[in-house]
């Protein structure tokens, strides 16, 4: 009996180690609507081809995920870098009670982080996308930490928080990118399966068009667009409602 304890010790702290996607596991926390979420787990990618000879050893490092395995009919609604301030999207997010995720970058911020406290005040989460929205993928170990970490520590000044997810820029990321964001206190790379364009239509990155549960939307700033992002946002949930789907929060299933 001694034995096998000592076993089921070191199989656990094995998991914990690898951040095993299987064991994403069980759910206590509420996503937001009074419910918690059930046994889901997460879609993990690896680096590009060129970084898998590293993947023998990736103990410690955060999964990459851009889909959530789980029987819950949600989608995660997740909102990029932060150039897009409309007031009305504030109203939307307390209406619908939408627990979105805001990834920001404090070089397009700017001067704008009083309208993403508003944002967090009515139920948003604000999460990691670096300091200057440089492309990670290539560059050493040490200017990837200060873009990932040194956003960590703008985030804690403003809002005192930190972070838990991170979102590499144009999705672009290696082998050193994870393990700065280990080092950064970052539990998991966020990418996505879906993106809203500036006309709110959806693509995918991956596998057959058409939401599903468990995936991950992005919604890019920046890009010229005909409509608001509150628009955008509204047409969006009008597809995700007629597919039987609603928003959770990430948080909650990473």
């Amino acid at each position: 009996m001694r034995r096998r304890s000592q076993v089921a010790v070191v199989c656990a702290g094995v998991i914990l180690l690898t951040g095993c996607a299987g064991a994403a596991g069980e759910r206590t926390a509420a996503d937001g609507r009074g419910q918690s979420p059930t046994h889901a787990s997460s879609d993990v990618r690896g680096p590009d081809r060129d970084d898998r000879d590293d993947q023998g050893d990736r103990r410690g490092l955060p999964p990459v995920v851009d889909h959530v395995r789980t029987r819950d009919r949600v989608v995660f609604l997740t909102y990029d870098d932060g150039a897009e301030r409309d007031p009305r999207f504030v109203g939307l997010v307390r209406e619908r009670r939408l627990p979105v995720s805001m990834f920001l970058t404090d070089s397009v911020v700017g001067p704008g982080y009083g309208h993403f406290a508003r944002l967090r005040a009515v139920g948003a989460s604000i999460q990691n996308h670096t300091l200057d929205h440089s492309a990670l993928r290539g560059l050493p170990y040490a200017g990837q930490r200060a873009e990932i970490c040194g956003q960590q520590h703008k985030l804690r000044s403003r809002f005192g928080i930190r972070p838990r997810l991170f979102r590499p820029p144009y999705g672009a990321y290696d082998t050193t990118t994870l393990r700065a964001a280990a080092d950064c206190g970052i539990r998991a790379v966020v990418l996505s399966r879906a993106s809203l364009g500036p006309d709110g239509a959806l693509t995918y990155t991956r596998g057959k068009p058409g939401l599903r549960p468990g995936d991950v939307i992005s919604v890019p700033s920046g890009e010229i667009a005909s409509l608001t992002l509150t628009e955008r946002t509204e047409r969006l949930l009008r597809e995700i409602e007629g597919r039987g789907l609603r928003v959770g929060r990430l948080e909650d299933y990473l």
